[in-house]
């Protein structure tokens, strides 16, 4: 990029972020490529079929930027089945806790693939989507009670779950029409976790793998972060493949897609301070924007600042506050290197995933805009939400 073409650029960014006031989230397209580079690499050496969980991602104008990469998407209810059917433009892979009548049919006729939770929903729900789809495979998800997912929220298979059937359930043989087993006991999980996990899923279900065509091992694979050992994930699924050669595979992560691919972009409103402790107030909240911050919950990277212990004695340091009405929106604490003041930014790290898939409009707080950044430097808006969003959502 020669020198004239950097200026202007700088000067687009500095003015992208001086006068637009609304909080976004930022997505950069080079990293997005890069991660699915990175997934593409994985499938090919390990001859495995990777699709996007739509749970953790779902802006759908960018889905064309997937599309050289992966075949399919993953859909957990009808409007997911939907936008992966008519924005992706495949057939979907769809997985529902409890199907429903009125709506099955609707979510079979636009999926390849079907995974029922449990045997019931099976044996009474089939035949309505046999009858939208005649050429749909059918699953069963399975749970190996072994997991080594440590908060208790995200835990499939912790005691008492409501997913999948568990060995000591499984009739002898597979039901008819049931070609694929469904198995995701994974977060933001290892290569290692998974080795060990799968030991748990053959020995407690080689029976069943023997009879099935296809297996799915869900979500929670993090391929893409730093320092994953990717050589491993390979040779643990080709010797899987090995000793079950006819089974496809199936991997469906949603964090690996958009990991470290963009962050939340906020401004400081207030500063006020309480039994010697500081808020910096912004003009997001952690309830309706960053809710995994609060429900897992865990301490996002905040851009120059170092995160300390909330009874930490210092200059600089903050809790950072929502702008909502909950007195529990807030984290704490960050360490910054000078004095914030009100009108500046705070930029939240990696806030693409599992973020605006959840986010609600609390108290009508005003939601972030969706934008990217090109490979050529320019921010498009993809979204803006408005008060007529706001009033939609209770028409």
């Amino acid at each position: 990029m020669g020198s004239s073409l950097l200026f202007y650029y700088f000067c687009f960014v500095f003015i992208f972020m001086v006068f637009n006031m609304t909080p976004t989230y930022l997505l950069d397209e080079q990293k997005l490529i890069d991660n699915l580079q990175t997934i593409a690499g994985i499938q090919q050496q390990a001859h495995v079929q990777f699709i996007l969980a739509f749970k953790a991602f779902a802006w759908w104008k960018t889905l064309p930027l997937f599309r050289p990469y992966i075949q399919a998407t993953t859909a957990s209810s009808l409007f997911e089945a939907r936008m992966g059917y008519e924005k992706f433009g495949a057939p979907v892979h769809a997985y529902c806790p409890a199907y429903t009548e009125q709506e099955i049919a609707q979510i079979a006729a636009i999926s390849s693939h079907l995974t029922f939770n449990s045997l019931s929903q099976y044996q009474r729900l089939a035949f309505l989507a046999t009858k939208a789809n005649p050429e749909i495979s059918f699953g069963l998800r399975i749970n190996p009670e072994y997991s080594e997912v440590e908060t208790l929220i995200y835990n499939p298979c912790a005691p008492g779950t409501r997913f999948g059937v568990t060995a000591d359930r499984m009739p002898d043989s597979l039901p008819e029409g049931i070609h694929g087993l469904h198995c995701h006991c994974h977060c933001e999980s290892s290569a290692e976790e998974f080795a060990r996990t799968l030991t748990h899923i053959e020995r407690k279900f080689h029976h069943w793998l023997m009879q099935a065509k296809w297996i799915n091992f869900g979500g929670g694979h993090l391929v893409t972060r730093k320092g994953y050992n990717i050589p491993l994930l390979i040779s643990t699924l080709t010797d899987f493949q090995k000793r079950y050669p006819h089974l496809s595979i199936i991997l469906e992560p949603g964090s690996a897609f958009t990991w470290q691919t963009g962050e939340l972009l906020a401004e400081v409103v207030d500063i006020v301070t309480d039994h010697d402790i500081r808020t910096a107030i912004l003009n997001v909240s952690f309830t309706c924007h960053m809710p995994d911050c609060l429900e897992m919950p865990y301490m996002p990277e905040v851009r120059g600042a170092q995160i300390v212990e909330a009874d930490s004695k210092g200059e600089h340091i903050y809790r950072l506050g929502g702008n909502s009405c909950l007195s529990g929106d807030y984290l704490g604490s960050w360490q910054f290197t000078h004095e914030l003041s009100i009108g500046e930014q705070i930029v939240f790290e990696d806030m693409i995933h599992y973020t605006t898939v959840k986010t609600n409009m609390f108290n009508g707080v005003g939601h972030p805009d969706l934008a990217i950044r090109h490979l050529n430097g320019q921010i498009e808006v993809l979204r803006h939400f408005s008060y007529e969003d706001y009033l939609a959502r209770m028409d």
